[in-house]
C-alpha cells in the first residue's frame, strides 16, 4: 500500500474517533445527563457512531475534497 495512501486511511481513522466520542458524549450528556449507566451508553454510541463515520469518511471524503478543489481551484489564467 502506497504512503499517501495509508497517510489517508489513518487519518480518516483518527478523525472518526475523536469526531464521533467528542459529539457521542455531547450528545448523551445533553439527552439523558450524566445517568448511572452514561459510560456504558456512551460507550455503545460511540462504538456504533465511529462503525458508521469511518467508511463514511473513506468513501466521501475524496469525494468533498474534489469539490473543495473545484470550488477553489485559482485561475491561472489571471495572472
Amino acid at each position: 500500500m502506497e504512503f499517501h495512501l495509508k497517510r489517508k486511511i489513518a487519518f480518516g481513522l483518527i478523525m472518526a474517533l475523536f469526531t464521533t466520542g467528542i459529539i457521542s458524549f455531547t450528545v448523551i450528556s445533553v439527552n439523558l445527563g450524566f445517568i448511572e449507566m452514561f459510560i456504558e451508553v456512551w460507550l455503545k454510541s460511540w462504538l456504533i457512531a465511529y462503525i458508521i463515520a469511518v467508511p463514511s469518511i473513506l468513501i466521501i471524503g475524496p469525494q468533498i475534497g474534489k469539490l473543495i478543489h473545484y470550488l477553489f481551484k485559482e485561475d491561472f489564467t489571471k495572472n
